[in-house]
């Protein structure tokens, strides 16, 4: 069973719907019980990482998160509560990865919204995905490059599209928005 972590974000049901088409059961859950015991572990989450963090420390989900040892997977604002803090509402996140979450400058666009490819990917997780295959972002916020980034991609400036530390796995983009692509990437995590 893949635990989902419901965490007052949005974008949940759409990994459920990813996972199950996949052929993978799922829960979505807040209880710690259900989450520790689950076979691997996704953090999903669209929304802002302040009252994600509030939520998470407020139903003891931190520590939870922090003590897992199966495979764990977030997804979008899921990688940046991994990270060790946020800019947004100047936030201390989950301090997995070594990294800050910064907002991008307004020289362009922003949220960065839409199809990109990647400079470069890495691991497991990009097992049969190639560096100028496509994928698909929303974010205004990113991650910065750092020792454990296994994928890059470019907007406005190289940042982490993906990072991995021990268990932790973790994108920048919606894998279950990305067609191929993504079902290759959700795919190989559930084989992990």
């Amino acid at each position: 069973m893949i635990a989902i972590i419901k965490y007052n974000s949005g974008n949940v049901t759409s990994i459920k719907n990813a996972i199950n088409r996949l052929g993978g059961e799922c829960i979505i859950t807040d209880d710690k019980d259900k989450i520790n015991h689950a076979e691997k572990v996704i953090l999903p989450g669209v929304g802002n990482a302040a009252p994600a963090m509030k939520y998470l420390r407020d139903k003891g989900l931190d520590e939870i998160i922090l003590s897992l040892q199966q495979p764990v997977l977030g997804i979008c604002l899921g990688l940046q509560l991994l990270c060790s803090d946020s800019e947004e509402g100047k936030t201390s996140c989950l301090h997995i990865f070594n990294t800050s979450v910064k907002k991008f400058p307004s020289i362009k666009k922003v949220p960065h919204m839409g199809w990109n490819n990647f400079i470069s990917v890495n691991g497991s997780l990009f097992k049969n995905v190639l560096a100028e295959n496509n994928v698909y972002f929303v974010h205004s916020y990113y991650a910065e490059i750092c020792s454990q980034t296994i994928a890059i991609c470019n907007y406005i400036q190289p940042f982490s599209a993906a990072l991995q530390k021990d268990n932790f796995y973790a994108t920048q983009f919606h894998p279950e928005k990305s067609a191929d692509v993504g079902e290759t990437i959700l795919k190989n995590f559930l084989e992990l």
